[in-house]
């Protein structure tokens, strides 16, 4: 019987060998690539740390001690350690596993992490609370991919350091390479700096150098440049940790020996392990990039081209990027850390001078904007919805209340699928139309999405377009750069009904117009693609209230707070009072998998529509 069959928890690993857990590294690392093969999900992390999950996992005591993995794309090892192994064929499918850490769903998930850079702020909460609560308890925060970029996770360093919590931040490396030589003597090193004995002489200098100032400052200051001349871990050491690495991450060898040393150790500990994103898989390891995010393959062939076919919107976005910067050259765009992802490497190649990935600084992202707005450029923030929650106090202090000119170009709007909840942007329309200053455009098409970019860049102040993640209904896209009037919707069809007691208005917003237009069709409705929620079109919503008998509103965001209320209050303010219905997201967070799954469960297809119309309108409207 293979190893891995035999895991049915971390308290199996405990029973392997050094030469038996190298073995099951390998079974391991070929599981996943099989498992993502099949289902799709992130691969390349995952890959990386195989060996370290397993040493976590054999050295530690979960779920007694905890592990916080960050960013939350990296647990595929560790979900399959910890008794999930069985259920892998349903990753990030709807009702299956999530493809990031979820405390519902495994006791050995401390903290759910979709966002990065959260690690070593939980980890330290549940550090201090293990020693308020007398625990003897070890706390990990594993970090890497990039989270280390995002200004938070040096806020956590600064306060940890700060603190005598048993805490231990294993940096996840992936990015630098470490030749042979250097892993040898480092790995060598951290085994001595991480033992009882050099921190217990060490210990002991402190306090009897204590009642000595000037000599405990200079072997303080000695220790720190010998340190410093092999190791990079100055920076961490200020933050009042104990820096210790970088050490090869593949290698059992040096992991197992070095965190059973620094479990050990009392107070704030710093581990610097390297490792290769695609580990064992040469398609990934040659293009880590590329299979960060993957959907099924064929192991033996990987990635194929994808077929040509309706550009995506983020293609859209993509290529209205290059014409607009080659429009004009005040353009500048910035991502925070999503290049690929938002559809702007073509716009690298081309205007390299003029794009900026700040990393993943959100925050960061939005006030730099700010500065070169300030200064007569027209920046472009290419941005997640569920990120750019993360950058809200700048987004108002710095930007709106300035009125400057930066335009969010907001991808990934409204459900998202196999990412789940916490990569859903659910909430967007309902905290940006409460800023002053905002314009907040929702294209409907292909085509809409490439005039609303325009009309948004061309404005004088903040504005944001939000669109979906995958493709449109397949509208023609023209290829000049015409803006569309702000703050003026389109009305798609007209009902044919000459009572106007019995006609019905929808007013829909975006991703949901296309389905919204089958309904109308269907209960011969009239309805209006809105395509802005602020400035929202007062005199149209005035009009088809004044025509109508009921109105409904349609969105792919949560209802509170949503488009349909921005309806609601012009109806409101005019004195007009009708029957209603709003229609979106519900009061709840929607989980992952199949995005059309998902809209039929909400009630936002086509179907769905019309049950909830003919349920709560039509009923009360006269035969």
């Amino acid at each position: 019987m293979p190893l891995l069959e035999s895991i049915a928890s971390p308290a199996d690993l405990k029973q392997l060998d050094r030469a038996a857990l190298k073995e099951l590294c390998a079974e391991l690392r070929a599981f996943i690539i099989d498992s993502v093969s099949r289902t799709g999900g992130h691969l390349a992390s995952n890959l990386g740390v195989v060996e370290l999950s397993v040493a976590l996992h054999s050295v530690f005591e979960t779920p007694i001690d905890r592990i916080v993995w960050d960013v939350g794309h990296q647990t595929y090892a560790h979900k399959i350690l910890t008794g999930r192994r069985e259920r892998m064929h349903t990753l990030r499918q709807i009702d299956g596993l999530s493809g990031f850490p979820k405390r519902e769903e495994s006791e050995y998930d401390a903290f759910v992490a979709g966002h990065s850079s959260t690690s070593i702020s939980a980890a330290l909460g549940m550090a201090v609370a293990a020693k308020l609560k007398g625990e003897e308890r070890r706390v990990v925060a594993v970090i890497g991919d990039g989270a280390m970029t995002a200004g938070m996770a040096f806020e956590a360093l600064n306060n940890a350091g700060a603190m005598d919590a048993n805490l231990l931040v294993i940096l996840n490396d992936n990015d630098m390479s470490i030749s042979a030589n250097v892993g040898a003597l480092n790995s060598y090193l951290t085994k001595l700096l991480s033992g009882r004995f050099y921190n217990a002489m060490r210990s002991r200098g402190e306090r009897l150098l204590a009642n000595l100032p000037p000599i405990y400052e200079l072997a303080k200051r000695a220790e720190e440049h010998v340190k410093g001349m092999v190791t990079p871990g100055t920076l961490f050491e200020e933050f009042g940790f104990n820096y210790l690495g970088p050490i090869d991450g593949h290698d059992l060898d040096a992991l197992i020996p070095a965190l059973t040393n620094i479990r050990q150790l009392k107070g704030p500990q710093f581990l610097h392990v390297v490792t290769k994103k695609g580990k064992g898989y040469e398609l990934a390891e040659a293009n880590p990039c590329l299979y960060h995010g993957v959907g099924k393959f064929k192991i033996e062939v990987g990635l194929e081209a994808k077929a040509a076919g309706k550009p995506t919107y983020t293609e859209v976005f993509g290529r209205w990027l290059n014409d607009m910067a080659a429009a004009d050259e005040r353009l500048v765009a910035i991502t925070p850390a999503m290049c690929e992802g938002s559809g702007m490497t073509e716009f690298t190649e081309r205007f390299p001078e003029r794009y900026f990935d700040v990393g993943i600084a959100e925050q960061h992202a939005l006030t730099f904007a700010a500065g070169l707005a300030c200064e007569g450029r027209k920046p472009v923030v290419a941005i997640y919805s569920t990120f750019l929650q993360r950058a809200y106090d700048q987004l108002i202090h710095d930007v709106a209340l300035q009125n400057l000119p930066v335009m969010l170009a907001i991808d990934r709007a409204g459900l998202v699928g196999a990412d789940g909840p916490t990569h859903a942007g659910a909430f967007d329309i309902s905290f940006l139309r409460c800023i002053p200053n905002m314009l907040i455009a929702t294209p409907s098409d292909e085509n809409e999405c490439r005039r609303l970019l325009t009309t948004a860049y061309r404005h004088d102040g903040p504005s944001a377009v939000r669109y979906p993640r995958g493709v449109g209904p397949g509208a023609p896209i023209e290829t000049t750069l015409e803006a569309l009037p702000v703050g003026k919707g389109s009305v798609r069809r007209i009902s044919s009904d000459q009572n106007a007691n019995k006609r019905i208005a929808i007013f829909a917003f975006g991703s949901v117009v296309a389905a919204a237009l089958q309904v109308a069709e269907s209960l011969d409705a009239t309805l209006a693609d809105m395509r802005f929620v602020k400035p929202i079109d007062r005199e149209l919503i005035r009009e088809l209230a004044q025509s109508h008998a009921a109105l409904v509103t349609v969105e792919e965001n949560v209802v509170m707070g949503g488009a349909g209320s921005a309806v609601a209050e012009v109806l409101a303010e005019l004195g007009i009072t009708l029957p209603m219905l709003h229609l979106g997201l519900p009061d709840r967070f929607v989980e992952h998998g199949d995005p059309a799954i998902l809209l039929t469960r909400c009630g936002l297809d086509a179907a769905g529509i019309q049950a909830s119309i003919v349920a709560s309108v039509k009923k009360i409207l006269p035969e």
